[in-house]
């Protein structure tokens, strides 16, 4: 019986001694996490206030900081194994085991980071370029690691997927830092053609959002002759945000314009000859 009672006693010591001891660890570790993430958050303000002050891109931002973000992350749990007691070594094979299993389940998400970071290095366009990819046409608005956001002129949010974007053609209008906005206009045959060409110059002349000056005058010039009519093209230059302004704004006062000075919009024509 004695032996039984000593036992018992021998092993409620060692259940209460190793309880005690992973109880102990585990608060440690708890400890350390929220500290960790209190202080990982503090690093990471410290550092988006250094990429302001030192004027760090706008397109590299948010990759570098979802970048430092992660490594603190890692680097906290590596700490918070050694305390509980997982061997360094160990917990590292494990993470290595675990990254490559969730790369294999998410192979398309790490073709969108790897083609983040091809837009990042050869820099295709950057934040508040207006650029057109994939059917969307607007202004970039963030460049992320896996996704790339675009605003629209509709106001609506484009969040396409970077490899999307890679593997398609991408227009980059800002690139130069104005554009070129093709208006095409007809006049019926007979009419006053450089009249015409003067009064639609007057208007794009006459016009804020047009740019002028060397290699940016206003043309216009007969691009077509059609059926119907004689095709004439307007040919301004317009800073990018003036795009839309200047597309359907101008071509209507061109429209005025001609109409006042006795214009008649083009109507198919006909010639019927008779045989005596």
């Amino acid at each position: 019986m004695e032996t039984l009672t000593q036992s018992l006693s021998n092993f409620y010591n060692s259940v209460a001694s190793g309880f005690g001891d992973w109880g102990l660890k585990l608060l440690g570790a708890l400890a350390a996490l929220i500290l960790g993430l209190w202080i990982i958050g503090m690093i990471m303000r410290a550092v988006s206030r250094v990429f302001e002050t030192r004027h760090v891109d706008e397109t590299l931002r948010p990759f570098l900081t979802t970048l430092v973000g992660f490594a603190l992350k890692a680097l906290l749990l590596i700490s918070i194994a050694g305390i509980v007691g997982i061997p360094t070594a160990s917990f590292a094979a494990v993470i290595a085991a675990a990254a490559f299993a969730i790369g294999s389940a998410f192979n398309g998400s790490l073709g969108h980071l790897a083609s983040g970071v091809m837009l990042l290095i050869f820099r295709p366009f950057k934040v508040g370029d207006l650029i057109k990819t994939n059917g969307a046409f607007g202004f970039v608005k963030e460049i992320s690691v896996f996704v790339t956001v675009i605003e629209t002129f509709q106001n609506e949010t484009e969040i396409i997927p970077n490899s999307a974007i890679t593997s398609n053609k991408i227009t980059n209008l800002t690139a130069i830092g104005n554009l070129r906005v093709d208006m095409p206009f007809a006049i019926r045959y007979g009419s006053d053609i450089d009249k015409a060409k003067q009064i639609v110059l007057d208007v794009l002349r006459n016009d804020v959002n047009v740019l002028s000056g060397e290699g940016k005058e206003p043309r216009v010039a007969v691009n077509n002759l059609g059926v119907n009519s004689v095709e004439l093209l307007a040919l301004p230059y317009v800073d990018c945000n003036n795009y839309w302004d200047v597309y359907w704004d101008t071509r209507q006062k061109i429209v005025e314009a001609l109409g006042a000075a006795g214009y008649e919009a083009p109507l198919p024509q006909r010639i019927v000859t008779m045989n005596k």
